[in-house]
């Protein structure tokens, strides 16, 4: 089955606990059409560059899956039909990067920037 990666914003008046539960409710959207969520990730409250639906900030979650193509059609089609999520993004990968998201690394864990002067 084909690798994808998700990422989505949920509006900012939600408890953490709401917008952990978006996480784990989508994921079963995926098992019951046939896929799987190989690893989730809540990456908490972010400032947004700009404004959507006049909010500021919003919950980011990401998610690492295998599903069929159907699988993640349904589920993109209920996360925008859903009122707590502001925007979603899909990207379909060759393969899944081990160990945590760049997100939740530490700053000194991050080797790949180059020295400030």
């Amino acid at each position: 089955m084909p690798l994808y990666e998700h990422v989505f914003i949920s509006r900012q008046d939600l408890s953490n606990a709401q917008a952990e539960s978006l996480i784990e409710h989508f994921g079963t959207v995926l098992a019951d059409n046939g896929g799987n969520v190989i690893d989730s990730e809540y990456w908490g409250v972010k400032t947004m560059a700009y404004k959507i639906n006049k909010n500021r900030k919003g919950h980011y979650a990401f998610l690492k899956s295998d599903a069929p193509a159907p699988a993640v059609q349904e589920m993109e089609r209920l996360m925008r039909l859903h009122d707590d999520v502001m925007r979603v993004l899909t990207i379909k990968v060759d393969e899944h990067a081990e160990g945590p998201s760049i997100q939740m690394q530490k700053r000194d864990d991050r080797d790949t920037r180059r020295e400030r002067r």
